[in-house]
């Protein structure tokens, strides 16, 4: 029996796992008690040291003062905030009501706000209950398709998975060893695609079913002007403006910014979008309050609503991204920044009171003990794992795959998907990533010859990020979709406003509805996969990259206060040393070189800065 478990042991743990999440117990204890449970066992059949877990303490210890997940409590309290201040209402009002008039407006409406709201609340079920309770209904109301309607709503919500910043690049980031900030980075245009693969997919609707996407009708539309006007020249104007004077920032983006902050790289693409996008939004606030103190009338009804509910998330969000990627503040610190924005935006609203903050402060407190539960759990269950070297263990289970590292990263995929459709993302990232991390970091590098391990690294977690994505739309316990169907008529209902009978919307219409998502999602991830440059091209480590003679020159004039020799390699070579200040210079007509001896070539600190110089250039440069 004890070879067997000695044989045997990694598969007996996982099925130990499973035995566990079986019995119905917390995953958290359940993931502790394996891992405690089965290191005694290898205790006792001379697997491990008896005193194995004497490190365990010092591992939770590392967990509670690991800075990176204090922006998981910041980024859940902005959210919670922004979405019990009502503004998911006011943003599906004003956008409905500007793209209300076109075919697929309504849906129009709900994926960009649904992006909006992943970029500030980025909780899942926040952003579909929401929709669901203010968008559901008009959608009923004015004909659409039900399965458009619910799929609509339902990936629309599961953008706060890909789109930053989002908890689950938070806890990817950390899992993987990486910089919450590279992760965003690379996350950043991927989830961009995805929502205009989405709108892209309510057009084609819009031109191929247009009866299933009706337009508002003209007695809906309730920022008219006294004229019978609509109000959209106004705001194609303004936006037109804005426009403008975001691209002539981006022109000037990098020289601006280089002379301020003197950094010599230049700037990265999602970097320049972001504050330019900044400039504008914050331009065209400015424009509205001087319409609106001054009595200009330069706006219209509709441009002026869009500018005061529209603009105030745009700029938090663009400032929280825009000082990280600028490397001015870190993620905990940009989370932090958009809780006291999020404070101040409920303030101005008039929504801010003691039962908002006190609920935010509750539900906060709840979700963040639950991902530090279940990462103290994983780190134990880890604990075992690699004591009992899992990692080969799995390393061996995939290095017999056909295609080489294009099909270990196949079969990862089709693994979280699967898994996605029976446990929540927090667990798949806290127990399957962290056993699949190493072999990605040995296997994955084959795919991008030339390509640093961290950025390898990044683009495997935004495709895991992109997949888990899918993990809430997926039958049978998709939280989407239960998240939706809480709130979705039941039973027959009378509408309100045209006072007809609405019928019930069925479970089945709303999984339906999840099909053609849950496909445009893995196309994303398929195009993630066979374009990495989506991912990495985002990247910059935010260091300066070393330029070996300019800093050996450098040091030679301060601390000799003589001209560097043409080549600054050369003061290496014999004869090619700095004389000391007041003495006349080695290597010159005046005195003689002396050849250094072996030791002193050896020991000489030049020639150990040089060669670390240079290490440090060639790392940093690939």
């Amino acid at each position: 029996m004890t070879a067997f478990i000695a044989q045997n042991f990694v598969p007996l743990l996982f099925g130990g796992l499973l035995f566990f999440l079986l019995t119905g117990i917390p995953v958290a204890f359940g993931l502790a008690a394996t891992g405690l449970l089965f290191g005694f066992i290898g205790m006792e059949v001379g697997l491990f040291p008896a005193n194995m877990f004497g490190a365990l303490p010092l591992r939770v210890f590392n967990i509670m003062q690991n800075d990176t997940l204090l922006a998981i409590p910041f980024f859940t309290f902005m959210g919670i905030i922004l979405e019990r201040s009502r503004m998911a209402e006011d943003l599906l009002e004003t956008v409905g009501q500007v793209f209300g008039p076109m075919r697929g407006g309504l849906a129009v409406a709900v994926i960009l706000v649904g992006a909006l709201l992943a970029a500030t609340t980025g909780v899942v079920a926040a952003a579909v209950i929401s929709m669901g309770l203010i968008s559901l209904p008009i959608m009923l109301r004015y004909g659409y398709n039900r399965t458009i309607a619910t799929g609509t709503i339902t990936a629309s919500g599961t953008l706060a998975q890909a789109i930053p910043p989002s908890l689950v690049l938070i806890v990817l980031a950390d899992q993987l060893g990486r910089s919450v900030g590279d992760m965003y980075a690379g996350a950043l245009i991927p989830g961009l695609l995805l929502v205009g693969l989405y709108l892209l997919f309510v057009f084609a609707v819009a031109i191929v079913r247009p009866s299933w996407v009706p337009a508002l009708p003209l007695e809906a539309r309730i920022y008219r002007e006294s004229s019978g006007a609509s109000g959209h020249k106004s705001l194609i104007v303004l936006l037109i403006a804005v426009a403008i004077a975001g691209y002539g920032w981006s022109t000037i983006h990098d020289s601006m910014l280089s002379r301020i902050i003197q950094r010599p790289n230049p700037a990265t693409g999602d970097e320049i979008l972001i504050l330019s996008l900044t400039i504008s939004s914050l331009l065209a606030l400015l424009i509205a309050l001087l319409n609106k103190a001054l009595g200009l009338r330069l706006l219209s009804r509709l441009a002026e609503r869009v500018t005061f509910v529209l603009i105030p998330p745009l700029v938090l969000i663009f400032l929280v991204l825009g000082t990280i990627f600028l490397g001015v503040a870190t993620p905990t610190e940009g989370g932090a920044m958009g809780a006291v924005g999020a404070l101040a935006m409920a303030f101005a609203r008039k929504r801010l009171d003691l039962k908002l903050t006190r609920q935010a402060l509750d539900s906060t407190a709840k979700l963040s003990t639950f991902v530090l539960f279940i990462l103290i759990g994983s780190t134990v269950f880890s604990f075992t794992f690699n004591a009992a070297d899992g990692h080969v263990w799995v390393e061996h289970l995939f290095d017999q795959l056909p295609g080489g590292a294009l099909g270990f990263l196949v079969v990862v995929n089709v693994l979280v998907f699967i898994l996605g459709c029976f446990i929540d993302f927090f667990e798949i990232a806290f127990i399957v990533i962290p056993m699949l991390a190493p072999v990605a970091a040995k296997i994955l590098p084959e795919l991008l010859p030339g390509v640093p391990e961290d950025a390898v690294m990044i683009w495997f977690g935004v495709i895991i990020a992109m997949n888990l994505q899918t993990s809430f739309l997926t039958p049978p316990f998709g939280f989407a979709l239960f998240y939706l169907r809480s709130v979705a008529p039941k039973e027959d209902y009378r509408d309100r406003v045209t006072q007809q009978t609405i019928p019930a919307v069925t479970t089945g219409q709303i999984y339906k509805g999840s099909i053609a998502f849950i496909i445009l999602q893995l196309i994303m991830v398929a195009a993630v996969i066979a374009y990495p440059k989506l991912v990495i091209d985002g990247l910059d480590d935010g260091k300066p990259k070393v330029d070996v003679d300019k800093a050996l020159e450098q040091l030679i004039q301060k601390d000799t206060g003589a001209s560097p020799p043409s080549d600054p390699a050369s003061m290496l070579q014999p004869g090619g040393g700095a004389s000391a200040p007041g003495t006349a210079p080695t290597g010159s007509a005046l005195e003689p070189s002396p050849a250094p001896s072996a030791g002193q070539a050896a020991d000489d600190p030049m020639k150990g800065l040089l060669e670390a110089l240079k290490e440090d250039q060639l790392k940093k440069n690939k």
